[in-house]
């Protein structure tokens, strides 16, 4: 006899894996096993997790197209079950899943615009905080600023890509028309939500580096320093008006 917790693997595989065979233990008044209600029950499940991918990468399903979107969640489902019961936690790895899924790989932008929008929803659901105040940083003697390290908001979040997918995303949220691939550069994008809305920032070069480098736990001399080695252009008060702006900081640290 199976033990309850190898009747749940059993169950919760079949829910995902539609060439599976019915569970033991489901069946009808009849004592037999029951096809057509657990068929069903697998529909259901596969439809709103369907639902809560689409809810989740809009723009992905503006690019591919409705159909095709359903199509590729069902594998998406199949490979990558869920692991947590909250619906907004799922399709984490759906970024990853487009890079790798070969009949997408004439559009090698999907991964990094699913991860954008991945990005904004973390963001939303991010605790809410207190950006740091302008003031509170101008405060700092110019002796220590170098040794200062900045926490960054527990909404911010960086994402880095060869492709312009700020305008991407944007432009099928929105319905707007698709950039010019061949001609746009890519974009390095600041997700952060200092109050009710979320804000999208496109980065100046070297800005994301500096970020990066600042949640990473780095002093502010070093992050500028890993700034510098990426982009020549880096403007370090141009990056930090930025993030102020946008409530990317969250509080001064002391030196580690």
């Amino acid at each position: 006899m199976q033990r309850p917790p190898e009747l749940q693997e059993e169950f919760a595989e079949a829910l995902l894996q539609p060439g599976n065979p019915v569970p033991a233990g489901v069946v009808g008044p009849n004592g037999k096993a029951a096809e057509k209600r657990f068929a069903v029950y697998r529909n259901n499940v596969a439809v709103s997790l369907t639902a809560a991918l689409k809810s989740i990468f809009p723009a992905i399903s503006a690019l591919v197209g409705e159909e095709y979107f359903a199509a590729l969640a069902r594998e998406f489902i199949r490979r990558h079950p869920p692991s947590s019961s909250i619906l907004a936690d799922y399709g984490r790895d759906f970024g990853d899943f487009l890079d790798a899924f070969p009949p997408l790989a004439n559009y090698p932008y999907l991964g990094d615009a699913a991860r954008l929008e991945r990005a904004w929803l973390d963001a939303y659901h991010a605790a809410d905080a207190t950006p740091l105040d302008a003031g509170e940083l101008g405060s700092v003697p110019q002796e220590r600023l170098g040794s200062t390290r900045i926490d960054l908001h527990p909404s911010a979040r960086i994402v880095r890509s060869r492709w312009p997918v700020a305008t991407i995303v944007e432009a099928n949220r929105s319905g707007g028309a698709m950039p010019n691939l061949s001609a746009a550069g890519g974009e390095d994008v600041l997700v952060s939500r200092p109050a009710l809305d979320v804000i999208v920032t496109r980065l100046a070069p070297g800005e994301a580096a500096f970020l990066a480098a600042l949640g990473a736990g780095e002093a502010l001399e070093s992050a500028i320093a890993s700034a510098f080695d990426g982009a020549a252009s880096f403007d370090l008060a141009s990056c930090l008006q930025r993030c102020l702006s946008t409530g990317a900081f969250l509080r001064l640290l002391p030196p580690a």
